[in-house]
């Protein structure tokens, strides 16, 4: 669905990206992890054209979107929920769900937001509710829910559990593994906490200094010793 090819980006003059190879087949959840700086967070964004890479290709489901702006990108059935939530914070949760629909067909839009509410019931709950008052984790889940508005075929997560208490991680790490078996959504999910991200993926990538350096299955990844040592030790046990 995804093929990442030899892509460099840059941000003026520092190389971010090294020649990065990724390939995310439909049906699945494939996880990149990698540590603060990485250039992970400047993969996804590279891939939704912003910014734009430098050389190589990016190829959706056959087509080729590199220099595509990226209203068109997100046209075409990807949608990102990007590191930090950036909700609407002054808007309510309905109409932060109505900007994230704004791709889809208007028809859908009921179908579409029984979807989201019945993954996120607090969400039905806080519609009235403006964004920016809601908890650390209900803003996480109307990020996620306003993504997926858009009904996409691939889903972008970046940093979903960055900063949320570790039963909410759970419960976040919950329905991504929902979305991708029940709504039958791609995902291709950036992490920080690679034990939760790694269990949950069918395969998965490490990054360092914008280069792709290990890649395997989610489990293969967990057990190999340098991926343990380097962002398991010391954290989940």
């Amino acid at each position: 669905m995804l093929s990442v090819s030899g892509v460099n980006t840059f941000y003026g003059n520092i190389q971010a990206l090294r020649g990065v190879d990724i390939n995310v087949d439909e049906g699945e959840i494939v996880t990149l992890i990698g540590a603060n700086g990485a250039g992970k967070s400047t993969l996804l964004m590279t891939i939704c054209g912003n910014p734009r890479a430098s050389s190589g290709s990016i190829v959706f489901d056959g087509e080729d979107i590199t220099h595509r702006p990226t209203h068109q990108i997100i046209g075409s059935g990807i949608a990102q929920s990007p590191e930090g939530r950036r909700i609407f914070p002054r808007m309510t949760v309905m109409e932060n769900l109505q900007m994230g629909s704004i791709t889809a067909p208007p028809q859908k839009f009921g179908e579409n937001l029984d979807q989201v509410f019945d993954l996120f019931p607090i969400l039905k709950e806080r519609s009235d509710q403006r964004g920016g008052t809601l908890s650390g984790g209900e803003q996480q889940m109307l990020a996620i829910a306003r993504a997926l508005m858009s009904r996409p075929r691939l889903l972008l997560l970046d940093e979903p559990s960055l900063g949320l208490a570790p039963m909410v991680v759970k419960q976040i790490f919950r329905v991504i593994k929902e979305i991708n078996e029940k709504q039958r959504v791609t995902v291709f999910l950036v992490e920080q906490n690679a034990f939760h991200a790694l269990r949950l993926a069918h395969r998965g990538y490490v990054m360092v200094n914008g280069v792709i350096n290990l890649t395997g299955t989610g489990r293969e990844l967990l057990e190999n010793p340098e991926v343990r040592a380097a962002y398991l030790e010391g954290g989940h046990g």
